[in-house]
Parts: C-alpha cells; structure tokens; sequence
C-alpha cells in the first residue's frame, strides 16, 4: 500500500495547473447512461473515483474509455446489466448518481447503498423520495435500492436540505421524464452547474442551475456531445492553503476563481495576499498566520470538502480558531492525527477550538478520507522531520499525482511503498 512521505520546512514557490474536477467528472460520466450516442470528454481527472466510474459502465455493458490525457469517451448503446453492485461502489459515493439515468432511461435499476469517505451519516432519502414523486417504485432490500417505473412523469420535488447528489440524480431522471419538474432548494454547487450545462448540450431542456429552483422539461431523448470539465475548486484551494501555510507563494492556474470566493476571501482575512485574476490567483503567505473562525455552509459559503485543510492552517495561526462543522457529524478525523503532530485541537460535538501557535513534527499518520489525506500533508509540509502518511489512496480517489505537483513547487515530498 503507498504512502506518503514528506520532509517539513520548505517554503512553496510556483506555477501550478489544477485538474478536471472530480465532482463534476463523475455525473458527467454516469449521463452517458442517458442516451445510446457516444459522449465525449475533456478535462478529465485521471484519478481512482473516475476509473472506477469507467469500471462501473462497462460492468453494465457500455463502452467507457478514460485516458490519461483527460479524455474520456462513453457509449450506452447496448446496456445489458442495470445494477451498480456492491464490489464496485463499495468505496464511492457517487454510485447513486446511477440511480436517476437508469430509471429516467431503462426504467429500473439496481443501486447499492453508497460507500466514500467515513465522514458522517450522508441519507439516500431524498433520492428516493423525488423518484418516488416522479412515479418511480423504491425499495431498500439487501444492502440495494431497487427502483421501477412504467415512465417517469414530471413533479414540484422539495428538497428537505440541500443535496449536490440528490440534486443531480433527480435533474438526470427528469431529462427523461414526462412534463415539467421543479426542483426546490436545490444544491448550487459548479458542479451542478457544469453537468446542467452537460445535459442542455445532449439536448436536455433545464434552466435555473445555481439557483435555488431548477426546472427540467422533459423530452424524448437525448444525443451525445462534447464537453470539457470544469477545473477543480477543491484542488485549487488545497494549494492556496499550500502556499499560506508555507509563507510561501503560489500561483494557481487553469481554475475559475470565482467559484472559491469564500475561501479565498477566507485566506485574506489570516493575512495571506490574495491576487485574483479571470482564470487564474496568487497567494502569498504572510507571517504571522492571523486566527480566525470559519463555519462550513453549502455554496457558495466556506465549503466541508476545505474544512480539514483550514485547519491545519490555523495550527500554524498566532491564537485561536474555532471551526464549526455543520454539513458532516463526523468530519474531524483528521484532527487526531494533527494532534499526533503536535497540534493542540479540541473537538466539542460539530466545533473544533484550534489553538495556534503549537509547533509540529512529523509522525506517521493515518488518512480517514480525501480530504483528511489533504490536510494531514499540509500540516507535514510545516512540520519539522519526516512525516509519513498512510491510506493514500483516500487521496488518490481526488487528487491528480499531488506529491509530484507539490514537489514542482519545492516541497520535499515523495510516494513510498
């Protein structure tokens, strides 16, 4: 099993180049499951959530090709399986996004129960329930959703909170559906967004994406076509945090700024400079690290998938921080590793009291989820010594070769078996 090797005390100095989302490559490629014509895509993150995206669609009998250069190119012509089975999706939550296409277009489907990161309680419910209300037939029986119609009729779906999966599961199904569905308090997440624009290219008729109202009117079929990925804000935010937490400066290129307003502003606030430009943004970092408190919301508020990597900022800040976790009960896994660093954090409940100033040294570590694996290698990139950190393949479910992007821009950092 890789790990991750990192040497602290390097300060960050480059250019960088952010990849294809991950968020937004994987219901892209799941709407190929819409129509029998080939989909093509560019920007495509060649990481361990998209070729096991690519594993699921041939396990149903389409014809999925993901390259290393980002392209990926799909076709759902002759579907012969309409489960997406436990072995496969066991370490993906994105497996439901199967859900809507399969219904919307086959009519049936056989889902497992979601996996991912152990980051908190993340209910299917809703899923369910905006099927349901578009005339589909669930049930939960041996660990699988199980879902049929005789042809899904559009509806007005309530979304009882705000869901980025449940939105665009339920926007896919009505694609296909007859008549008009509105989806309320919708997710505004990009990446909903980036596959609303996806869908509309196939032929879809949607309008309102990052909006909290969604309306789909639902036609016939659906085409293949061409469509490039947007850049990932998540990855582009884990290397400003990089070049603040280094006191160092890093340019981030190939991203659209605009989606990581709050956490860019955030950076500014801890003393960090800030330039931004159409495409691209530079931070600087600043001594001293100012403390300051951030709560998690839904977009375009401070974003959970940030939150980990925040904090291994504020180890590094001259006070206290509180971080208040509000989408995921269980999202401060990693801050026991951190505390294993030196740091000196204390969980209350969804609050986690981050006191600065507390140097670190490397210790080996283990990764819980994606992001953990982030923030436990920005903590290392600070600490004094050799850290290691174990379960990387939490990260390489998200991130493109981070080691070898982070050494371009001088960390000493390396991948060790």
């Amino acid at each position: 099993m890789d790990k991750i090797r990192v040497i602290g005390g390097n300060r960050l100095s480059g250019r960088i180049e952010i990849s294809g989302a991950k968020n937004a490559a994987l219901p892209a490629m799941v709407a190929s499951l819409l129509t029998s014509d080939v989909l093509h895509l560019e920007n495509v993150p060649y990481v361990r959530d998209v070729l096991t995206t690519r594993n699921l669609l041939q396990k149903m009998g389409g014809a999925a090709e993901v390259g290393e250069d980002g392209t990926a190119t799909l076709r759902a012509f002759d579907i012969q399986s309409f489960e997406a089975p436990y072995e496969l999706v066991k370490t993906m939550r994105a497996s439901i996004l199967a859900l809507g296409p399969l219904v919307g277009r086959f009519k049936k489907a056989r889902v497992s129960l979601p996996g991912g990161c152990a980051i908190g309680t993340r209910p299917v419910n809703l899923h369910i329930a905006g099927l349901e209300r578009m005339g589909a037939v669930c049930e939960i029986a041996h660990g699988y959703i199980e879902a049929s119609t005789t042809g899904l009729h559009g509806s007005y779906i309530l979304m009882e909170t705000v869901t980025v999966t449940g939105t665009e599961n339920l926007m896919m199904a009505a694609t296909l559906a007859e008549g008009e569905t509105v989806l309320d308090n919708a997710a505004c997440e990009p990446e909903v967004s980036d596959l609303a624009g996806l869908l509309r290219s196939m032929g879809a008729q949607i309008e309102g994406e990052g909006t909290r109202t969604i309306r789909i009117h639902g036609v016939k079929k659906l085409h293949g076509c061409r469509h490039k990925i947007m850049a990932d804000r998540i990855e582009a935010g884990t290397f400003a945090v990089a070049g603040a937490i280094t006191r160092g400066d890093v340019e981030v290129v190939n991203c659209n700024p605009r989606h990581l307003t709050s956490v860019l502003t955030q950076l500014s606030q801890t003393g960090a400079e800030v330039t931004i430009g159409p495409d691209h943004f530079r931070v600087i970092g600043r001594d001293p690290i100012l403390s300051k408190n951030v709560t998690t919301y839904p977009y375009p508020a401070f974003p959970t998938d940030m939150q980990a990597q925040y904090m291994a900022l504020m180890t590094q800040g001259d006070a206290s921080a509180v971080i208040t976790e509000t989408i995921f009960e269980n999202r401060f896994m990693h801050a026991l590793e951190m505390i294993r660093m030196g740091a000196d954090i204390t969980i209350d409940g969804r609050q986690a009291i981050v006191k600065g100033g507390q140097p670190l040294t490397g210790a080996r570590v283990l990764a819980s989820d994606l992001r953990a694996s982030a923030s436990l290698i920005l903590a290392a990139l600070v600490a004094k010594g050799e850290t290691v950190v174990d379960r990387v393949y939490h990260l390489d479910r998200g991130y493109h070769r981070i080691e070898e992007k982070l050494a371009r821009l001088g960390a000493n950092i390396e991948r060790i078996q």
